[in-house]
């Protein structure tokens, strides 16, 4: 039966200089890939700049987005609350959301950094 301590090709020989330099050879070429291969890999995996900055987008998107719905929603409201007061059914709904609407843009505009804000004039 064969001895379960030797591996495949072994003879009993000790290792001598040359087969401790051939090992020596490819476990640096085999470092030398491996290094290879993790720098390929990171490159692959590693979360792009983009993303910190697609989350200032959508941050940006949501902000500029309530800014105009809420224009709108606040119009529909004032419009709702004159319709019942005044009894002027569909039309204060309908003005009141068209002047929500153009604060609405407004409002966009003015977050967006595309209209300058109110200016408030301190000459007394």
């Amino acid at each position: 039966m064969a001895d379960p301590t030797k591996r495949n090709g072994e003879d009993g020989r000790e290792p001598t200089s040359s087969d401790d330099a051939n090992l020596t050879a490819r476990l640096k070429s085999l470092d030398a890939r491996l290094d290879q291969a993790t720098a390929q890999r990171t490159k692959i995996t590693e979360a792009p700049s983009r993303s910190k900055s697609d989350s200032k987008a959508l941050g940006q998107a949501f902000r500029l987005s309530a800014e105009f719905v809420s224009g709108v929603v606040a119009g529909g409201i004032v419009g709702w609350l004159v319709d019942h007061l005044f009894g002027i059914s569909p039309w204060g709904l309908i003005v009141c959301i068209i002047l929500g609407f153009c604060a609405g843009m407004l409002n966009l505009l003015r977050a967006a950094g595309l209209v300058k804000g109110a200016r408030y004039d301190e000459k007394r």
